[in-house]
C-alpha cells in the first residue's frame, strides 16, 4: 500500500482513498486517512492553521456505511439493561491526566444515576483505567470496554457493534485528531443521538464536519472560530471544575518576600518549536524574580537538562525550580506551593489548568500566540489578565509586579470562575435551563498577530535540523503505533 507520504496532494489521497474502499478494502483506507493526519499534526507549520477537512471526514463516513453493512446487529441491549438511561463515550484512549478525562468524568456527574459505557478504540494504545476503576467507578455506574487488538477495521466493526448493541440514549464522540475508526463509526442511519467533542482544536481533526452529529466548542476561542470561520453550527458547553475554594485569607502574596510562579502542562504543551522556548525562559524568570518556579506535568529528560543547564548557568540554586510529574488537583497545589502567579503554558495553552488557577485565585500571565488566538487563550480568562508576546514583556510584569495588582488580579480570575465554569453551568446547559448564562466572550479585540515575527519563525522551521527531528519524531510514534498492535 503506498504510504500518505507518497501523494502530492490530499486530492490524490482522498481519491485513492475511496478507491480503496471500492475494492473493499476498508482498513487499508482508515489507515491512509490516519496516517495523512498524523502526518499533518506533527508538523508545527500546520497548527493553528487547519482545523478540519470536509473531504476527510466524508471518506471516513463512506468507510464507516461499508463496515455497517456488515456488521451482523445482534440482540439490542447486549449486557445492557434499561438502555435509554445509558450514556455512550467513544474515544481513542483514555488516560489519568488531561482535560479530557476531567470533561467525561464531569458529564457522568451530572448523570449520575444513569449508566455510563466508555468505549475506546485503542489506536494510540492501551488506555489507562486504574483511577477510573478505583474513583469515579465506585461510584457510578461506569463500564470501560476497550477495543480487542486487530485491525482497524476490526476495531470499527467492534465499536459499531457495541453502539448497535447497547443503543444508548446519547453518544458522545471524544477521538483523538487521527482516530478514523472513531469517526467513521457513528452512522445516520444508526439512529442515535450523538454529539462531537471538539477537544482536539488547534490541529486538523477529523470529525469537525460531521454534520449529524451535534458540534461542541468548549472553550470561546474555538466556538467563535469553528462558527465565525468555518462556518458550522455548534453549541457552547463551557469546561467546568469543582471548586475546592478560594485563595485562603492567611495566604498572603508574596509569602516569602519573592514571586512564587508556576506553569502547569505537559510536553506536548511547552516542547513545540517556537520562537519563545520555555527551556530558556524559566531560568531568565528566576534570576528576575529571585523567587521559585514550580513545574507540573511531566516533561522530557532532555527539557528538564535544559532547564537545569540554564539554572546553572545564571547562578540558580536548582532548588528554586520545583518539578512536579503528576498531581491529583492543580487547584490544591497552587496553594499548597503559595504560587503569586500563574505563567499559561506556551506556545500552546491550556484551558482546564487555566480555569483551576482562576477558581484557585491565582492571577493568570498568558501568552499572545504570534499567529493564533485559540492558542492564546485570551477569550478564556478575565478581560484584565496580564498577556505577554516577548520574553522581555513576561521579565518585566514579573519583576515590578506589587501585592496590591495581585490581590485585585485574584478577584477578578475568582470572579470569571464564578461565572462561567462551575459545574452547574454544565448541569443546567444538559437540562435545557441555560437561557440566562453568558454568552462565550469574544475578546477580538485584544488579539493581533504578529508577521514579522511569525514569517522569522516559519523560515528557521526549514533547515535540516527541524526535518532531522520532525522525521525522528514521526519514526517514533509509528514504532510505537505499531507496538501497540503487537
Amino acid at each position: 500500500m503506498k504510504g500518505a507520504s507518497k501523494y502530492v496532494s490530499a486530492c490524490s489521497l482522498v481519491q485513492y482513498g475511496y478507491e480503496l474502499v471500492n475494492a473493499e478494502k476498508l482498513d487499508q483506507s482508515l489507515r491512509l486517512v490516519h496516517d495523512f493526519v498524523e502526518r499533518i499534526i506533527t508538523e508545527p507549520l500546520c497548527t493553528a492553521r487547519v482545523f478540519g477537512s470536509k473531504d476527510l471526514d466524508a471518506l471516513c463516513q463512506r468507510i464507516g456505511k461499508a463496515s455497517l453493512a456488515s456488521v451482523t446487529r445482534q440482540k439490542q441491549g447486549d449486557g445492557v439493561a434499561g438502555r435509554d438511561s445509558v450514556f455512550v463515550y467513544v474515544v481513542t484512549k483514555l488516560e489519568n491526566s488531561g482535560g479530557l478525562r476531567q470533561v467525561i468524568e464531569d458529564l457522568i456527574k451530572v448523570r449520575f444515576e444513569a449508566r455510563h459505557i466508555i468505549l475506546s478504540t485503542e489506536l494510540e494504545g492501551r488506555s489507562d483505567v486504574g483511577y477510573l476503576q478505583s474513583g469515579l467507578g465506585r461510584q457510578a455506574s461506569v463500564r470501560f470496554e476497550g477495543a480487542p487488538q486487530g485491525s482497524y477495521q476490526q476495531r470499527l466493526a467492534w465499536l459499531q457493534q457495541r453502539l448497535l448493541d447497547i443503543h444508548p440514549q446519547k453518544v458522545f464522540l471524544f477521538n483523538y485528531h487521527q482516530d478514523s475508526v472513531a469517526v467513521a463509526a457513528i452512522q445516520p442511519e444508526m439512529g442515535l443521538t450523538g454529539s462531537f467533542y471538539h477537544h482536539g482544536d488547534h490541529h486538523l481533526c477529523l470529525g469537525v464536519y460531521l454534520d449529524h452529529l451535534e458540534h461542541i466548542d468548549p472553550h470561546p476561542m474555538g466556538y467563535h472560530n469553528c462558527r465565525d470561520v468555518l462556518y458550522i453550527e455548534n453549541s457552547y458547553i463551557p469546561l467546568v471544575v469543582e471548586d475546592k475554594g478560594p485563595r485562603p485569607p492567611e495566604l498572603p502574596f508574596f509569602y516569602d518576600g519573592r514571586l512564587t510562579t508556576c506553569t502547569a502542562a505537559r510536553s506536548n504543551k511547552v516542547d513545540i518549536p517556537y520562537f519563545v522556548r520555555y527551556f530558556e525562559m524559566v531560568p531568565r524568570l528566576l534570576k528576575t524574580t529571585g523567587g521559585r518556579h514550580v513545574h507540573i506535568g511531566r516533561l522530557h529528560p532532555w527539557t528538564l537538562f535544559k532547564i537545569r543547564r540554564g539554572l546553572k548557568r545564571y547562578g540558580i540554586a536548582p532548588d528554586r525550580f520545583v518539578y512536579i510529574p503528576w498531581v491529583p488537583s492543580v487547584w490544591k497545589t497552587l496553594h499548597e506551593y503559595r504560587v503569586d502567579l500563574y505563567v499559561a503554558s506556551f506556545p500552546y495553552g491550556g484551558g482546564l489548568t487555566l480555569i483551576e488557577a482562576m477558581g484557585a485565585g491565582v492571577p493568570v500571565a498568558l501568552h499572545r500566540h504570534v499567529f493564533s488566538r485559540i492558542l492564546s487563550g485570551l477569550d478564556l480568562a478575565y478581560p484584565e489578565a496580564f498577556s505577554w508576546r516577548f520574553p522581555d514583556e513576561l521579565l518585566t510584569f514579573c519583576g515590578s509586579v506589587t501585592a496590591d495588582t495581585l490581590k485585585e488580579a485574584s478577584r477578578l480570575g475568582r470572579r470569571q470562575y464564578e461565572r462561567f465554569h462551575r459545574p452547574e453551568m454544565l448541569r443546567r446547559i444538559l437540562q435545557g435551563n441555560a437561557d440566562d448564562l453568558p454568552a462565550p466572550a469574544n475578546l477580538s479585540d485584544r488579539f493581533s498577530p504578529e508577521p514579522l515575527e511569525w514569517a522569522s519563525w516559519m523560515e528557521k522551521q526549514v533547515n535540516i535540523k527541524n526535518v532531522l527531528y520532525k522525521a525522528a519524531y514521526r519514526f517514533y510514534r509509528r514504532l510505537r503505533g505499531r507496538w501497540h498492535f503487537m
